[in-house]
């Protein structure tokens, strides 16, 4: 079935973000308390009123819809059209000040990725993609950079304890020879890379699908290249930890292939 996602979802996309971005900017810089989950990670107020608030609107809105979200779970997970919601991308960002972080919010349809947005609140920047059909930041269409040679990539990796001992020596190889490196990258590296500001963007070791869903959209939509490290499409049923993006397959296998080296 052909759908329309342009038509039928992108003003529910901009309502949602609106919601989110209110809260967010409530306790943004505000002193907000930080709780760890299990996994060591931190989760603050604003993360949890945000996601209740998207499935408030989305349960609304679309009742036979399913939602996944990192905060409170799975829900109608096997329906057609399924959201994918990341409240505060980038927690560590938010917490201490840094306008790095985003709302990610993702629409699959039958398990693969379909339309997403990244919405930073604070910068007042918004990107909306349909996947492999475009991507728009601010409501200006943006397309991927030209592709380049590894040598001369701008990279974004991100470096923590969830991959210190593993593929790190990788990392840093890649880090002396692409042409930029930046670490800890977030939501916002892959929304760079959609208009052209970077040019590959590592990781491994995500948390879930609420990760990458929203994201897959405006990498392919402005014409470039997303998946598992091991090439295979990201989906509902296919998400490994690993996500790889950049301006061409190429790049992106050459940037994976390194990293790789040195587990």
């Amino acid at each position: 079935m052909q759908v329309d996602y342009e038509k039928h979802f992108e003003s529910f996309f901009n309502e949602a973000a609106d919601a989110a971005g209110e809260i967010a900017l409530k306790y943004f810089r505000s002193g907000i308390a930080v709780d760890d989950k299990e996994d060591r990670t931190p989760v603050t107020q604003a993360d949890r009123e945000i996601e209740m608030r998207l499935r408030e609107l989305i349960l609304k809105r679309f009742p036979d819809h399913g939602i996944i979200g990192e905060e409170y779970g799975k829900e109608n997970e096997s329906g057609e059209f399924v959201w994918v919601l990341d409240p505060i991308d980038g927690t560590r960002s938010f917490i201490t000040g840094r306008p790095l972080f985003g709302t990610i919010i993702g629409l699959t349809h039958n398990g693969v990725p379909a339309v997403g947005m990244v919405d930073q609140a604070f910068t007042r920047e918004r990107w909306f993609g349909v996947a492999d059909k475009f991507c728009r930041y601010n409501g200006k269409p943006v397309k991927v950079a030209p592709p380049r040679k590894l040598e001369a990539a701008r990279c974004y990796v991100y470096l923590s304890s969830r991959v210190e001992g593993k593929y790190y020596d990788g990392f840093m190889e890649l880090g002396k020879v692409v042409n930029v490196i930046q670490y800890n990258c977030d939501c916002y590296a892959y929304a760079l890379l959609s208009m052209g500001c970077v040019d590959v963007v590592v990781e491994n070791g995500l948390g879930g699908i609420y990760d990458v869903a929203g994201i897959v959209p405006l990498i392919t939509g402005a014409g470039g290249y997303a998946s598992a490290w091991n090439g295979s499409a990201i989906s509902l049923s296919n998400m490994d930890g690993s996500f790889v993006a950049a301006s061409s397959k190429e790049l992106a296998e050459n940037a994976v292939k390194l990293v790789m080296k040195y587990p």
